[in-house]
């Protein structure tokens, strides 16, 4: 196994053109899509797409809406024998209402992610099956993930596997158990993925360049952050400095993200410098971005 990702998993229910709800009367929209989703979904999908056998660790309730995600993993490669599928949950859905500005809203419930905890983390299993790349995706959506998570990543690095974490923005954010376990696995991280609003609403920083800055201070030895159609700023020992996205027509923006973090990982999976992998994580967002959902683009 090149890649294992843990995060959060979820039915999608996509809508679009949806730029307003209405209290009292209903609505109508044009395009639909029904998907796997979920930042560990979507971020294991990629790298299965772009060839890099992927290993996902994840929490799925015991229902239809779970088989049909191992039927979508099942297709691209997945390996899923760390997906765990828990009696008397819910998988997790996501409803996105989705603008003329192709930005998402979602009304999401967790079902059995929240059971995911830094205790489905095991090093040596990891280390066994050859992990080299373990990425935590989207981190502020895991609530369970407060306890050990620092000593888990200690023991992955010091084994030689490349440690990322990609933030994620939820209300989660002000929760200080998890605010704390973010500033303590910092040191145990080769990469901190963000975008630029939660890179400022982490460090209280007034740009992006200052809070990559206080991000490396506190450990992380790679701190990319993602600046949306202006592309990625990078702060790094190896380059520092803005790679440019490319201009695509945009449908969907919703998983881009994780589209990025499978692109890079994938690029350094192949022994690319950290530019030319931020080149590759751009080109693949911009593959996703294209089309409604976030996996539409892998397929």
């Amino acid at each position: 196994m090149i890649a294992t990702v843990l995060g959060n998993v979820t039915l999608d229910i996509l809508c679009h053109p949806v730029n307003d709800v209405p209290r009292h009367d209903s609505i109508s929209f044009e395009h639909a899509a029904v998907t796997p989703g979920g930042c560990g979904s979507n971020t294991a999908i990629g790298l299965a797409a772009l060839g890099i056998p992927t290993g996902l660790i994840a929490h799925a309730g015991d229902d239809d809406s779970a088989d049909l995600l191992f039927r979508y993993w099942k297709k691209v490669g997945v390996d899923t024998r760390l997906v765990r599928r828990t009696a008397g949950e819910i998988t997790g859905v996501s409803v996105g209402l989705v603008d003329d500005e192709h930005q998402p809203r979602f009304v999401h419930t967790s079902g059995a992610n929240r059971g995911l905890s830094a205790t489905a983390i095991s090093p040596q299993a990891l280390i066994d099956a050859g992990t080299r790349f373990f990425h935590i995706a989207g981190f502020f959506i895991l609530p369970g993930l407060t306890d050990g998570l620092g000593d888990a990543l200690a023991q992955l690095q010091a084994a030689g596997i490349a440690t990322s974490l990609d933030v994620v923005f939820t209300t989660q954010m002000e929760n200080p158990r998890l605010r704390a376990a973010f500033w303590e696995a910092l040191p145990h991280l080769d990469v901190l993925f963000c975008n630029d609003y939660e890179a400022l609403r982490l460090s209280n920083e007034p740009e992006p360049e200052q809070a990559a800055a206080i991000f490396r201070e506190r450990g992380a030895r790679a701190v990319i952050v993602k600046l949306g159609a202006e592309g990625c700023y990078i702060l790094s020992e190896e380059f520092s400095g803005t790679i440019p996205a490319l201009s695509v027509p945009v449908v969907d923006t919703t998983g881009a993200g994780d589209a990025f973090a499978a692109g890079f990982i994938a690029a350094r999976s192949r022994g690319e410098s950290i530019r030319a992998a931020c080149k590759a994580g751009n080109q693949a967002g911009a593959r996703v971005v294209q089309k409604l959902g976030a996996i539409a683009g892998w397929l």
